[in-house]
């Protein structure tokens, strides 16, 4: 049994997959195979069971997962931090973030944490969903990633950063523009556009309008919350989107207005790891700088 084994066995169990795996790793599907046969043979039981669409791990592979993953975390911090007691403050933060995360939550703590830390390598890695993130997480050397905050993922320790409160992006010229707040009944019978499908954010609004009992009706759909505010901006429509830090609401800079919408449950967004207490000194000073940016330019109500 090598590390390799357990790494490719892991790696199998979450995609499901020998062939994606072998295709991850540039090799063949047998050579994928031979590292699970390998473990089999060692454990002495069946670790796979194989169905009309891939694989998933049977009961007893399910447990050797598991501590496997949580082994080779450990490992792989381990080896990080060796390194760094050889370069010195030299070291890396990586991060899983979303397709807008660095420019709206994380662009002053970048350049913050670069001058208190010059010579530390920061490294983005672009993911388009939570869920994303946390196989990023899972399957790679990634410091931390930032989520929007949903269930709990097993593995994965989630903390709350900043809770978003839901505005009605409209054009300046739209006769909700000018209205201080609205309701979200007030809303049922207009067309929106919607938020990325799949997406934890468009989960969480699809819950918090059940709880305010209402359901909006969407006739657009765009792939991240930039896209939605331009297309608002532009008068292409309106969206629900949380508001983001630096954000006024209301809104009134430029042809964007931003409408608070009340009784909607705000969006929590937040940090995920593998382990706090197992982050490197240099990626907590990431991760606690970020927390003090987006605090200070949480989004705010006008007077």
């Amino acid at each position: 049994m090598t590390l390799d084994d357990l790494r490719v066995f892991v790696a199998v169990c979450r995609a499901g997959s020998l062939s994606a795996v072998a295709r991850d790793l540039a090799c063949t599907q047998s050579a994928v195979s031979q590292h699970v046969k390998r473990l089999e043979r060692e454990t002495g039981v069946s670790l796979l069971e194989r169905q009309p669409r891939g694989v998933v791990p049977t009961q007893a592979g399910r447990l050797l997962e598991a501590a496997a993953s949580e082994g080779l975390a450990g490992l792989d911090l381990a080896l990080r931090r060796l390194r760094e007691l050889v370069d010195g403050e030299s070291g890396s933060v990586r991060v899983a973030t979303g397709a807008t995360t660095v420019r709206h939550f994380m662009s002053e703590a970048v350049v913050s944490f670069r001058q208190r830390h010059p010579d530390v390598s920061l490294e983005f890695r672009t993911e388009s969903s939570s869920r994303g993130c946390f196989d990023a997480l899972a399957d790679s050397r990634l410091d931390l990633a930032w989520i929007t905050l949903g269930g709990p993922v097993r593995g994965i320790e989630q903390r709350p950063v900043l809770d978003l409160p839901w505005v009605l992006a409209v054009r300046s010229d739209d006769p909700l523009a000018a209205r201080p707040h609205v309701d979200p009944g007030e809303l049922r019978d207009l067309r929106l556009i919607r938020l990325p499908p799949n997406s934890t954010s468009a989960a969480h609004l699809d819950t918090a309008c059940a709880e305010a009992g209402v359901r909006f009706t969407f006739d657009t759909s765009v792939a991240d919350w930039d896209t939605a505010l331009l297309l608002a901006e532009l008068g292409l429509g309106r969206a629900v989107v949380p508001a983001l830090p630096g954000h006024s609401i209301p809104g009134d800079e430029g042809p964007l207005r931003l409408v608070p919408i009340r009784a909607l449950r705000p969006l929590s967004v937040g940090w995920a790891v593998r382990r706090w207490d197992s982050l490197t000194p240099l990626a907590r000073a990431f991760a606690d700088t970020v927390v003090d940016s987006c605090r200070r330019n949480a989004p705010t109500p006008t007077a």
